[in-house]
């Protein structure tokens, strides 16, 4: 072992080596983020990196988001409309309608449909002739239960005191959670259009379960505006996933609701923490306003 140590400190320092393509790359990014971080203290604005991405593909407009980069601060985050995806998270007859998943685990269906019209707002301005993209996601499984977790089962149908994931339960629409069952669908009032996606996935997470990142990436997409339910849950490992991937992430609060308000409300406050550890937070309001003023002049 000394003679390892002995050795170890004889070693001559590596040479630097010579630039290739991927630390000039490196190098211009690190410098960016000095210059965007100089730029961001005057104008409280995230621009939209052209140098990043390219020039923008639709219209500009920046969306004002709370407690950033410190609580009581308010801050700006810019968008180009063609990379901007609008997500909309299992809002599914099982997790916010009657006789669905959170109904018959006995939750407050208040709380996690509160949502609706929120997003219903949101949906109508997007789909008033703007180019932003609308991605919805459904949580569920194949009719085997073959891409359920036995864990996952279980206790689901502990707290559902014998009704569980694929199970029917008394006046039910159909199996919980299961592919192709009425109540597995997305609710009517939210329900996609023609020219907008719909995300199958079997876990929480959809970065890993299901093809959201080839369609983000077929799409040109850079930026997300997420909503939907619950958030404590499938919502922030969506935008925690995202944000690993190198997604500018937007949550709209009043677009996303939990089974209990407390959690829900930790959830927000966890997304500001650390100058908003992995996005921002908005509401609805504040959204459209910035679209409409983009598209519409006002």
């Amino acid at each position: 072992m000394r003679e390892l140590k002995r050795n170890q400190k004889n070693l001559s320092p590596s040479p630097i080596p010579n630039k290739d393509f991927t630390s000039a790359s490196r190098e211009e990014i690190l410098n960016r983020v000095e210059q965007d971080y100089k730029d961001f203290k005057n104008t409280r604005t995230f621009k939209f990196p052209s140098w990043l991405y390219g020039p923008p593909k639709g219209k500009l407009f920046k969306v004002e988001v709370e407690d950033c980069p410190n609580f009581g601060d308010k801050a700006f985050v810019e968008f180009d409309s063609a990379r901007t995806a609008f997500l909309s998270i299992d809002m599914q007859v099982d997790f916010c309608g009657p006789k669905g998943y959170v109904d018959v685990m006995g939750y407050d269906l208040g709380l996690t449909s509160a949502p609706i019209k929120p997003i219903m707002h949101i949906l109508y301005t997007i789909r008033n002739e703007t180019d932003i993209k609308v991605i919805h996601t459904r949580e569920g499984h194949l009719p085997d239960l073959s891409d359920a977790p036995y864990n996952k089962i279980l206790r689901s149908k502990i707290i559902g005191n014998g009704v569980g994931i694929g199970n029917i339960p008394d006046g039910g629409l159909g199996r919980l959670l299961v592919r192709g069952e009425k109540n597995w669908d997305i609710i009517d009032d939210l329900y996609p259009i023609p020219g907008e996606y719909i995300v199958d996935k079997a876990g929480k997470g959809a970065f890993g379960q299901s093809n959201l990142p080839l369609i983000l990436r077929n799409l040109g997409i850079t930026h997300l505006v997420i909503t939907g339910i619950t958030t404590d849950v499938c919502v922030h490992t969506i935008m925690r996933e995202a944000n690993d991937n190198g997604y500018w992430c937007t949550l709209i609060k009043d677009g996303t609701g939990a089974t209990d308000y407390g959690n829900y409300q930790a959830a927000i406050k966890q997304i500001k923490m650390q100058g908003g550890v992995f996005g921002w937070v908005s509401d609805s309001s504040k959204f459209t306003k910035a679209i409409k003023s983009a598209f519409n002049g006002g």
